[in-house]
């Protein structure tokens, strides 16, 4: 299993998401760093975990922001690698994260204007290093429904694998810190069936061992963690053997 620790990033620091509720959100307080800046908390994931691969969401961004930049290069610099979360709403902006060096561009489905944009994607900059997220509330697809044909959740990963998708990301934010489980284990189920060639990435609530294991039985090959990791009810182990 792929553990990816998450960076939600606002106004420069990381903050404790919760809920999806990102007015509330406030810097993190954790016992793996000194300080909410970003490098510090990777680092601590790194010193206390072996993590160096990490989920960074700019939520300033994707709230229709300049991308933090110099954050990002300073995650690379200290030898972090990034799957970022920039609000990516037309190629320019994908392609601008490409040039910065970024490991995987995540296509959100919160921001993209819908799946022509994310066809424009595919053909100019290549399936390998893009990452499509299903972004969901309480189950139901976030962004604009109607350019996707009002499909559901399935509806729309079958038109992101159409358009060349290899990754995806399975993320309901209703769920996010909330300690109350992933949630999306069915619709993972269902995915993995569907397209068995598919990484599929669950982020969303896990809070222990048992509930990556519940992940892995769905086709889950990846999960987003945050909280189980800053309040230690994960450990190396828990990922390493699965």
């Amino acid at each position: 299993m792929l553990v990816l620790p998450v960076l939600d990033l606002k106004s420069g620091l990381v903050v404790h998401g919760r809920g999806g509720r990102r007015h509330e959100y406030r810097p993190i307080v954790t016992p793996l760093s000194a300080t909410a800046q970003p490098v510090d908390v990777a680092r601590g994931f790194d010193r206390h975990f072996g993590l160096r691969e990490m989920y960074v969401a700019d939520l300033d961004a994707i709230a229709g922001a300049v991308p933090a930049w110099k954050t990002f290069a300073a995650l690379q610099e200290a030898g972090f690698v990034l799957w970022v979360d920039a609000g990516v709403r037309a190629p320019p902006q994908a392609r601008a994260l490409f040039e910065r060096g970024v490991e995987y561009v995540i296509l959100g489905l919160e921001t993209l204007a819908g799946p022509d944009v994310l066809r424009a994607v595919v053909a100019e900059l290549g399936a390998d290093r893009l990452v499509f997220s299903l972004d969901l509330r309480h189950g139901e697809p976030l962004g604009d429904r109607a350019a996707w044909k009002g499909a559901d959740a399935l509806g729309i990963a079958d038109q992101a694998t159409a358009a060349g998708i290899g990754r995806m990301i399975v993320l309901d934010l209703a769920r996010v810190g909330l300690g109350a489980g992933p949630g999306t284990e069915e619709l993972c189920r269902l995915l993995h069936e569907r397209h068995p060639e598919l990484m599929l990435v669950a982020g969303g609530g896990v809070r222990h061992a048992k509930d990556l294991r519940r992940l892995a039985k769905a086709g889950v090959r990846g999960a987003l963690v945050a909280s189980a990791l800053h309040e230690r009810r994960l450990v190396a182990a828990d990922w390493q053997s699965r």
